[in-house]
């Protein structure tokens, strides 16, 4: 591909508008503007006719444990580019690679091949670009433990705790991890996390609203799929699903597979937080992608049956769709596209602290794309001004 390309005559989504018909200008890898009307260019310039198309902000997924057969926690830099392949076919320009709760050895292994990866992913065919790790756990409750192995579990007492959970040494890498605040020293926990500048995310949790107070003020300000593996809402008893849906500073993440969450819960959610406060996730796990069927992960069988997953105490176990899944549902729903980008690329890249240069389509940014036509299919992603996915043929040439 040239160092220049123009896209003609697509349906933008951008942060506050849509753009009926109009030519994305990028150059070395950037958005360098968003012109309204057809223009004349370089004639070096490579172009591609996205008529009928819309034009959404790369999607960034910040919870998911692995795809097409490849679990983060067990794979190598390579496994995990398989999964970075797949994901870009699905719209998906960004991830974080999400751990379970494991022993050290293994946290240290499968941090080794995120960094592995982001050190290769530049030099490589475009595909969705890793940008730090996530662990969920291990100081979450175990009553609240979902799928998650309690054996693995642990409590705070000491800074020195923290150092389980392996870093990735590459530079602008983004650390996060989901903790219950009432677990032992789950507070300090917080403080100290945000010290060493980790992104901190409420989940798995029973917490009552005078601890999440106090999360919240040592600096834990997201929570993790919102509503799943929480204590549930009760009028007497608000418990995290209150607490989280009346703070408005407070961000959430769902997962909007119409599985995890009814759809009409997905609404009320919406309405309570809006969409400057609520983002997508897909929490999914390695059988996303390979259809329904028996798998093993995480020392356990789990079942797919028509898109759900089923471990072997009946809970479900992660999910099986991806962002583009995820997208569509909301969309179904009668959310307008501008808020969904919101949901699925700029919140996320707000939370990473990389909405300077990730999220949204405007002047300066990535020239991360994902094309849909008028049915939700996918149509093409750019990731970095390159093409990594493109349905079809004719595409590529206006």
């Amino acid at each position: 591909m040239t160092r220049s390309l123009i896209l003609r005559r697509a349906r933008v989504i951008q942060p506050s508008r849509v753009v009926e018909s109009a030519d994305i200008f990028i150059k070395n890898g950037r958005i360098e503007r968003v012109a309204g009307g057809e223009e004349s260019t370089a004639a070096d310039a490579e172009e591609l006719d996205l008529s009928g198309l819309t034009l959404f902000p790369g999607f960034i997924d910040v919870h998911i444990h692995g795809a097409v057969g490849v679990d983060t926690m067990e794979a190598t830099s390579g496994d995990l580019y398989c999964v970075a392949r797949f994901l870009a076919s699905r719209g998906v320009t960004a991830w974080l690679p999400t751990f379970v709760p494991a022993p050290e050895a293994d946290y240290a292994r499968a941090a080794a091949a995120v960094e592995s990866l982001m050190l290769e992913q530049d030099e490589r065919d475009p595909a969705a670009r890793a940008l730090g790790v996530h662990y969920e756990g291990p100081f979450v409750n175990s009553a609240q433990c979902g799928a998650l192995r309690t054996a693995y579990f642990r409590t705070f007492r000491e800074p020195a705790d923290i150092d389980v959970l392996a870093r990735v040494k590459h530079d602008g890498a983004r650390h996060m991890t989901t903790l219950a605040p009432e677990v032992e020293g789950g507070i300090e926990l917080v403080r100290e996390l945000r010290r060493r500048d980790w992104i901190v995310s409420i989940g798995h949790t029973r917490a009552g609203a005078d601890v999440l107070d106090r999360a919240l003020e040592a600096g834990a300000r997201h929570m993790t799929h919102f509503l799943n593996a929480m204590a549930p809402l009760h009028h007497r008893a608000p418990g995290p699903i209150g607490w989280g849906l009346v703070r408005d500073d407070v961000t959430c993440d769902v997962i909007a597979d119409g599985v995890h969450s009814d759809p009409l819960v997905l609404k009320l959610v919406l309405r309570c937080k809006q969409a400057d406060r609520l983002a997508l996730i897909s929490d999914a796990v390695a059988p996303a992608g390979l259809g329904d069927g028996q798998y093993e992960i995480w020392g356990e069988k789990i079942t797919v049956t028509d898109g759900r997953t089923s471990n072997e105490r009946g809970s479900i176990a992660g999910s099986v769709i991806t962002m583009l899944d995820a997208v569509r549902l909301m969309l179904s729903l009668g959310v307008p596209a501008v808020d969904v980008a919101r949901m699925a690329a700029t919140n996320p890249a707000r939370l990473l602290k990389l909405d300077d240069e990730y999220g949204s389509i405007e002047e300066g940014k990535r020239a991360d794309l994902a094309a849909l036509d008028a049915s939700g299919n996918l149509r093409l992603t750019l990731i970095g001004g390159r093409l990594a996915f493109a349905a079809r043929a004719e595409i590529q040439a206006a």
